[in-house]
């Protein structure tokens, strides 16, 4: 690879990442949007309706599925949001989609296991380029070099 297409691939790299983080949680969202309101097909498993308030773990992985997918999409709290639902769909798999069979393609938890994984890789890579944590980080670091600059003002003696 040369070196000025590694330097454009490394450039573009936060803004990878920003599409990435706001695909996975958009896709997210919709599976616990689908669960609780019954809308873009439903709740799996109850042709078209939604899953009964509480009932474990169901409800519980909609209400994940639909706050995390959401702050994941945003790139609000990224790292935070996307270790909560990571560890959801590990518990998703381990506990639902194993008892059937050992492998993903047998079990039906390919999309457990790939979700897992994507939010795993953006608890390490953050939210990247577009995100809302992204506004924050600039604020705070403008704060803090107005306020460096004001302590490192020569006081006239």
């Amino acid at each position: 690879m040369t070196p000025s297409l590694s330097g454009r691939l490394n450039s573009a790299q936060p803004y990878a990442v920003g599409l990435f983080r706001i695909v996975v949680g958009l896709l997210f969202a919709c599976h616990g949007a689908a669960s609780l309101f019954g809308i873009l097909g439903g709740a799996a498993g109850t042709d078209g309706g939604t899953l009964d308030a509480g009932t474990w773990p169901g409800w519980y992985a909609a209400v994940i599925q639909l706050v995390g997918g959401t702050f994941v999409l945003l790139g609000l709290g990224t790292r935070v949001a996307a270790l909560i639902t990571s560890g959801s769909m590990a518990y998703a798999y381990f506990n639902v989609h194993q008892q059937a069979a050992l492998w993903p393609i047998q079990n039906g938890g390919e999309a457990s296991a790939m979700f897992c994984w994507a939010f795993l890789l953006l608890v390490f890579t953050g939210s990247g380029a577009l995100g809302v944590d992204r506004l924050f980080v600039k604020r705070s670091a403008t704060a803090a070099g107005e306020r460096t600059s004001a302590d490192q003002t020569p006081v006239a003696a």
